[in-house]
């Protein structure tokens, strides 16, 4: 890979912000348009019943936006952040992400692109427990092969000074605390630098503290330009969104902030 290649795959640098948020004449960066998702519930020996978690859902996403996905427990917002990063598919609709149908996509067509377009961070973090923090950092650059293996571990170092470690790259998770675990899930997810980021109930296993500062975090990524969505129950850390999107039973039943 050319040196400019790799640069491009560096960490987000928020001293040269990218976007200051949505442009509507661009086109969306995420499309659900009349999306259904299905699970299929075993009862027994018999067939199972089936469990519609979300119902002809339409939902259009701009560029450089940060929504906050509310709702209560099963009404389908991690199902959202799920089709939208390719771990699940629609069992009707279309799921666009940055111009790409994923309902159309191969596996391995979705794991090579999902490496490319999105970070997702999760609640309780999924680190590997015997990489150090900077290791874990890498890991991404690693799997998808971004330069030589020297320049992954400075761009991994950049992420992590980012988001305020860059005295810890050598401890272990189980040296970190939960609020430093976190962080390093996030210069792990933004290792590949990806237009979007997903994180569901990423402030979950944290204190109240803990997760404003994520949240303040996760706002200077956004200001920098990527695109930000994320799940949460809690009301007042919705609102360090710029739009925030309703979920109950399947169905969108508010949204602050939907583009036409």
């Amino acid at each position: 890979m050319t040196g400019t290649a790799a640069s491009r795959s560096a960490g987000p640098d928020p001293a040269t912000p990218r976007s200051a948020g949505p442009d509507p004449a661009t086109p969306p960066i995420i499309e659900l348009a009349g999306v259904e998702k299905t699970y299929r519930v075993k009862a027994g020996r018999g067939p199972g019943v089936g469990f519609r978690a979300l119902n002809a859902v339409d939902l259009v996403i701009g560029t450089g936006e940060m929504v906050a996905i509310t709702g209560p427990s099963g009404s389908g917002k991690t199902t959202i952040i799920n089709l939208v990063a390719g771990i699940d598919r629609p069992t009707a609709g279309a799921v666009t992400v940055r111009g790409s149908r994923l309902d159309q996509m191969t596996e391995e067509q979705l794991a090579v692109w999902r490496g490319r377009t999105i970070g997702i961070v999760f609640q309780f973090f999924q680190l590997m427990p015997t990489l150090t923090a900077i290791e874990n950092a890498t890991l991404p650059l690693d799997l998808a092969r971004v330069g030589p293996p020297r320049e992954r571990r400075v761009t991994a170092g950049r992420n992590l000074a980012t988001v305020g470690l860059a005295d810890r790259v050598d401890r272990l998770p189980l040296e970190l605390s939960g609020g430093e675990q976190q962080r390093v899930a996030i210069a792990r997810a933004m290792a590949c630098n990806p237009p979007v980021l997903l994180g569901d109930e990423p402030t979950g296993n944290l204190d109240t503290g803990m997760a404003r500062d994520m949240l303040q975090l996760l706002k200077r990524l956004n200001a920098a330009g990527t695109t930000v969505v994320y799940v949460t129950h809690d009301r007042e850390l919705a609102a360090t969104a710029s739009r925030i999107v309703s979920v109950r039973d399947g169905l969108i039943v508010g949204d602050t902030g939907g583009r036409s």
